[in-house]
């Protein structure tokens, strides 16, 4: 029984409250109506070319700035990549050189092969997220999101040349030529001893 009259209770007080809440943001917006039809009735606006001059003018975003917009997205997510794909270990002893040096040129790299995209295709790229780890070359794919086919690939490698020590090889393929040709970056020296692994 007294489970019944909960639900009556909970019935009667939902339909005696009904439409007696309104949110304070509806409120808001009626009395600046309402302030306004006030206004417009005490002071009619008079129908002359100033008001015109003055009314701002709304265009259409240029083509110009979506894609540069969208250029720069893609190159902040390749610099967070290639930074995650140096870790922690090795970003402390090549960072000056890899962002005065490497940095730029993976930029300069990525922003040509967007440019020579079709405007139509740019809102489809997209930068992969994971690089590989260990001592995988991978940093970064440039890939179209409909096709799930790479544009292009960003890799670091290792070389181990004798009595020189360890150098970091960045370079990128293209799929245009089928990812066979190497398209050089940059190198930065490490040291003789063995680098620590890739995200380490």
């Amino acid at each position: 029984m007294k489970l019944w009259s909960r639900k009556i209770s909970v019935i009667l007080i939902t339909i005696m409250t009904l439409g007696m809440y309104v949110p304070p943001s509806f409120i808001d917006v009626e009395a600046e109506e309402g302030n306004k039809a006030l206004s417009e009735e005490n002071h009619p606006k008079e129908n002359n070319d100033e008001d015109k001059a003055e009314a701002p003018i709304i265009s259409e975003p240029e083509e110009e700035a979506t894609s540069d917009r969208l250029i720069n997205r893609l190159r902040e997510k390749a610099k967070e990549q290639s930074i995650t794909k140096l870790g922690p270990r090795i970003a402390m002893q090549v960072e000056e050189d890899f962002t005065t040096e490497i940095l730029p040129r993976i930029e300069e790299a990525l922003e040509m092969i967007l440019t020579e995209a079709d405007e139509e295709q740019l809102p489809y790229y997209g930068i992969t997220e994971h690089p590989a780890n260990g001592v995988g070359e991978k940093i970064f794919n440039v890939y179209d999101y409909r096709t799930r086919k790479d544009i292009a690939r960003f890799h670091v490698r290792r070389d181990n040349r004798p009595l020189e020590g360890y150098w970091f090889n960045f370079h990128y393929h293209v799929s245009r030529d089928g990812f066979e040709n190497h398209h050089e970056i940059g190198e930065i020296y490490w040291d003789k001893n063995i680098p620590p692994r890739w995200m380490s």
